[in-house]
């Protein structure tokens, strides 16, 4: 049982980068789907997919996978170079717009889930929108 999905997801990525795969498929999730439109917009990910697993009697099941497409630069260098969990299941961290963590000096991105959407911190800070601190992404 995870305790911990988005934590699973970012290890499952970070494992996928450092073999230079392609691509790599996790289990789906709602969050995680908002999560991977983040990174996507802000051009870290080329794409993913949304896969519906076929339950009894061809009907769809409840259950999902995604499978994410890596995006490397012109000559293979990573797009992504690090991602670290921000909060954790076990101490939510939430942080008013003026705090919100600004990786690598405002060349990386923090993915915050606020009220109004799960938002990179450039989008929060355009909105005005503080809220829990998912993760960063360099």
């Amino acid at each position: 049982m995870q305790t911990d999905p988005i934590a699973d997801m970012l290890t499952r990525m970070r494992n996928a980068l450092r073999t230079r795969a392609a691509s790599c498929t996790l289990p789906g999730s709602k969050l995680k789907v908002l999560v991977l439109d983040v990174f996507k917009r802000e051009g870290y990910i080329e794409n993913y997919e949304v896969h519906t697993l076929p339950g009894r009697g061809g009907q769809p099941s409840a259950k999902s996978s995604i499978s994410i497409k890596f995006k490397y630069g012109p000559d293979g260098e990573e797009v992504i170079t690090r991602l670290d969990r921000f909060s954790k299941p076990g101490c939510r961290r939430y942080r008013p717009t003026s705090a919100l963590p600004r990786p690598r000096k405002g060349l990386g991105i923090s993915i915050v889930s606020t009220s109004v959407g799960v938002l990179s911190d450039r989008e929060c800070r355009q909105k005005r929108a503080g809220g829990e601190v998912l993760c960063t992404v360099e």
